[in-house]
């Protein structure tokens, strides 16, 4: 697998059906990921540097870490 695609900072590499690991705001101290599908894509900018923030299809909103697949 490529693991350029893999970085949740870069807009590009997030499709809506991605699979995508995320920390949520509440979560952002310990680091702790909630995997999901992605359902929006909510940071209109190309990158962040502290993700892309998206919302899962489980209404989970949180910041890109980790693209699965």
């Amino acid at each position: 697998m490529n693991t350029q695609n893999t970085d949740g900072r870069i807009r590009k590499n997030i499709q809506i059906g991605s699979q995508v690991e995320v920390v949520q705001k509440n979560h952002q101290r310990t680091g702790q990921l909630t995997e999901g599908i992605v359902k929006r894509l909510l940071t209109n900018s190309p990158n962040h540097p502290h993700g892309i923030k998206v919302m899962l299809e489980s209404s989970v909103v949180g910041r890109v870490k980790n693209v699965i697949g």
